[in-house]
């Protein structure tokens, strides 16, 4: 029973994850301009998730392995859009 109920809780923070850096992105391509978000939280941002993708994919967890992955899209198009709309124009 806890082992289910830890798998929903798991997933359900995939969703939210997900959803925290959405917005921001949608924000950026619709304005087409990246000023005032922080380039290098990003690039760290896309670093750890890389790190965490490693680490998920040697233990073999679906729920992390998932979200990393998705979450490394979601950051990756954030640092393209920095290269599309660089913040000193």
């Amino acid at each position: 029973m806890f082992n289910m109920l830890s798998e929903i809780i798991g997933w359900i923070g995939v969703v939210l994850g997900v959803l925290v850096a959405v917005p921001q992105l949608i924000k950026s391509i619709k304005t087409k301009s990246t000023k005032g978000v922080s380039k290098g939280a990003y690039q760290l941002l896309f670093l750890c998730m890389v790190c965490y993708l490693v680490r998920a994919i040697a233990i073999k967890e679906p729920i992390f392995i998932v979200s990393n992955i998705i979450n490394l899209v979601v950051v990756g198009a954030m640092l393209y859009l920095f290269r599309l709309y660089p913040s000193d124009k």
